[in-house]
């Protein structure tokens, strides 16, 4: 039985994490309240989402650096995997607004599925999954209604 500590993340680590979600409540938020500059505020959300997308995808890089435990298929897998999320990135800078939040979200979306292929194959800490998850749900919420909120 895993203790409550274990099962939480580090103060500074959930903090760190969670604030990395201000940026993109609050260009979202600026899409909606400010409609004269709304492009510019949707801008500058999906690259930053592009940032932190690519910055979730160098996390498996590490794993694959650190883990003992993986063989070396899943390593492998794990090197492979950590570049996608950074070509996806900048993919999405590439197409039309919308779809730069639907590209952004499906990786974001796809990047958790590898967090947990990667859980059921390696060790990572038990506050790893529900973490990720929470951020990702909310990163992606912020994408959608920004896409909304651009052409309403």
């Amino acid at each position: 039985m895993l203790t409550t500590a274990e099962r939480r993340p580090e103060r500074l680590v959930a903090l760190l994490g969670y604030s990395g979600l201000v940026p993109f409540a609050g260009l979202a938020t600026a899409v909606w309240i400010d409609p004269a500059r709304a492009t510019l505020w949707y801008g500058a959300l999906t690259g930053y989402g592009a940032v932190i997308l690519s910055f979730v995808g160098a996390l498996h890089w590490g794993f694959a650096m650190t883990l003992d435990d993986l063989s070396a298929g899943e390593r492998d897998r794990r090197f492979v995997w950590s570049v996608v999320p950074s070509l996806l990135a900048w993919a999405a800078l590439l197409v039309p607004p919308v779809a730069a939040a639907l590209v952004l979200i499906a990786a974001f979306v796809t990047h958790v599925v590898e967090d947990h292929r990667l859980g059921r194959a390696g060790r990572l800490p038990p506050w790893y999954l529900p973490l990720r998850l929470r951020l990702t749900l909310i990163a992606s919420a912020c994408l959608a209604a920004a896409a909304v909120g651009l052409y309403r």
